[in-house]
Parts: C-alpha cells; sequence; structure tokens
C-alpha cells in the first residue's frame, strides 16, 4: 500500500494561504483552541515536503528547524547541498513523489507552497486535504489552488472546530 501524501495547511475564507509578499502574520489574529490540532497530525506523519520559498520562509518565522525529527525534502530549481535538516531535490518532482510514496513509512505531508502544491495536484498524486478555514478574508494573496488543476473527487472525513477556525479533513476519492 503507497503511503498517502496529505496537504495540511491553513487558508483564508476566500482561498488564500499568503498575503501578496508570503506575509502569514494574519494566521496569528484568530482565536484558537490549543494547538488547533497541529500535535495530532504532526504524529501522524515522519516525511516533509515542501519548496524553496517555503523552507527559506521557516527561518523568518521561528529560530530553530521547526522538524528536525523528521525526513525533509526541499523541491528547488538550482543544485544545493544537504544540511543537517533537509535534502534539497531537484528534476523530476513527481517521479520523485512517486518513488517516496512507495518506500515503508508513515504519511507525508506537503507543507507548502503553493507551487509545490501545484505540481503535485496536476500529477495526481495528493490523498488527502486537511484544510483548516480562518475566519478571515484577505480580498487578494498567493492562493491554495493555481488554475487548471484535475477535477477530483474528494470523499469528507471529519470536520472539527478549534475556536473561531473549522478544519475540513477529504480524501480523494479511487
Amino acid at each position: 500500500m503507497k503511503r498517502p501524501l496529505a496537504l495540511y495547511i491553513a487558508t483564508s475564507l476566500d482561498g488564500y494561504i499568503a498575503r501578496e509578499n508570503g506575509e502569514i502574520d494574519w494566521l496569528d489574529e484568530a482565536e484558537g483552541e490549543g494547538d488547533s490540532g497541529y500535535s495530532e497530525f504532526y504524529e501522524t506523519i515522519d516525511t516533509v515536503l515542501m519548496g524553496n520559498k517555503t523552507y527559506e520562509h521557516t527561518f523568518e518565522l521561528a529560530d530553530q528547524f521547526p522538524y528536525p525529527d523528521k525526513k525533509c525534502f526541499v523541491f528547488s530549481r538550482s543544485e544545493r547541498q544537504p544540511n543537517q535538516h533537509v535534502i534539497f531535490v531537484t528534476g523530476d518532482v513527481p517521479g520523485f513523489i512517486e518513488k517516496l510514496k512507495e518506500q515503508d513509512g508513515s504519511k507525508i505531508w506537503i507543507v507548502g507552497g503553493a507551487e509545490i502544491l501545484d505540481v503535485l495536484l496536476k500529477s495526481n498524486l495528493v490523498d488527502e486535504f486537511i484544510i483548516t478555514m480562518m475566519p478571515t478574508i484577505l480580498g487578494k494573496g498567493i492562493p491554495l489552488f493555481k488554475k487548471d488543476n484535475p477535477e477530483l473527487k474528494l470523499s469528507l472525513t471529519g470536520t472539527k472546530r478549534y475556536g473561531q477556525m473549522v478544519q475540513l479533513h477529504y480524501t480523494v476519492k479511487s
């Protein structure tokens, strides 16, 4: 059985994951409960995927790398040397993910961003969508979903409320 590839992300009510400049300060303004399910989800994964912009942004948000206990792959258009936390991947992203899904392990998390998600959606590689709707309308920004994605049929497997936020959990119907 293939390992599931899951998107776990927060979005504004109008579908943006960040302001146009990449800022996510608005996420901190919402009234949630606890960590809004993050710890529970984090225990289900062993691998983290992200694009280079998201990777660079993590160091603006945190003093330390936030996923030191997980295998982490960063997709980059330029060759870079691995470091203690991540392995940089260039080239055939869908092919790399297909091989990763065949390996033994737990769930794989797409941390972000919009560019890597777009590649994975267009390759029909995403198995789960766990999206937390924030009580904010940004009006403009970086959209969660880009244009021209394939049509996917989803099954709602759960909803949870965390204060003013609602988390939706969908799996892709086969």
